[in-house]
């Protein structure tokens, strides 16, 4: 019991640790084009247990197509990675988000599993940092 409280001090005092050096410095970089919005990318991973058939059904059934993305919620990209599912990037007002998690529990759930991520646009960092010569 007392090696097990070692190990998670230790873990938890590296975590800490890391965390600390990777704030290190001021931030710089590009400013966000929109800055009252955030890029979400919402991963549909396909359950396998049903044909594509099925799962287009239930999606239909559940009104998918009706309900997402919610209103003032933009998809900025859009793509199938085959035998996976899709990936989805939408351009989000924070004040939508509680509606892009109830349009996807009640439309995809069931026929997807859902997994979000905070994402943002490494291509306008790159320019920035070759421009400024960081």
């Amino acid at each position: 019991m007392k090696m097990t409280k070692l190990i998670v001090a230790i873990a938890l005092t590296m975590m800490i640790g890391s965390v600390s050096l990777a704030q290190d410095g001021p931030l710089t970089g590009p400013l966000l084009e929109d800055e009252g919005a955030f890029l979400l990318t919402v991963y549909l991973k396909h359950d396998q247990t049903m044909n594509i058939s099925e799962i287009n059904e239930l999606a239909a059934r559940n009104r998918l197509n009706e309900i997402f993305p919610p209103e003032g919620v933009e998809i900025v990209d859009h793509y199938v990675f085959m035998g996976l599912g899709q990936v989805i990037v939408l351009r989000v007002p924070p004040n939508r988000l509680r509606m892009v998690n109830i349009a996807l529990e009640q439309g995809a759930w069931g026929a997807y599993q859902t997994e979000f991520y905070v994402t943002y646009d490494l291509a306008a960092a790159r320019i920035y940092q070759q421009e400024s010569g960081q």
